[in-house]
């Protein structure tokens, strides 16, 4: 686990020289011990009809890493500017990607939602796999077993939204 954060924010921390991020905008460095923390504290927070807890590990912007804790499946969406790349920290379930979300409706400027995907191609996830879902593409969580507890890393890729 310790390998992967310090990956991560080996990936974050060249973007900073380019850049002049605001002090609220850095945190490059998260332990495990900090990580199972964020675990609990999502068990103890989340309400009964949550589909997830998503709290912020790493920033260094425009980059960003959160603990997603998933109970249950929920809803699909698409990124239209960002790639978003999966590290399956505990857990099981299915990561559907491509396809048609099942009614589409806009949550933000550069993000679609839904609540399911027509089509698209589902892959079973399991501790320690990786998986990234390119930018402009549809994909959801649609089953889970056990929680399903996540690393989400977003990388701004500059695509147009629609």
């Amino acid at each position: 686990m310790r390998a992967l954060l310090l990956i991560f924010a080996g990936v974050l921390v060249p973007s900073a020289w380019a850049q002049q991020p605001s002090a609220q905008s850095i945190k490059t460095f998260a332990s495990s011990a900090d990580i199972q923390a964020m675990i609990d504290h999502a068990k103890k927070i989340r309400k009964d009809d949550q589909q997830i807890v998503s709290q912020p590990i790493l920033q260094l912007a425009p980059y960003r890493v959160a603990l997603e804790y998933r109970p249950v499946a929920g809803a699909a969406s698409t990124h239209e500017t960002e790639a978003e790349l999966f590290y399956v920290v505990d857990g099981a379930g299915t990561l559907v990607t491509g396809g048609k979300l099942v009614n589409e409706k806009r949550s933000n400027p550069t993000n679609l939602a839904g609540t399911a995907i027509e089509g698209g191609t589902p892959q079973r996830l399991a501790k320690g796999d990786f998986a990234i879902v390119p930018e402009n593409t549809p994909h959801w969580i649609s089953e889970v077993r056990g929680a399903l507890v996540l690393m989400s890393f977003h990388v701004p890729r500059g695509g147009a939204a629609k």
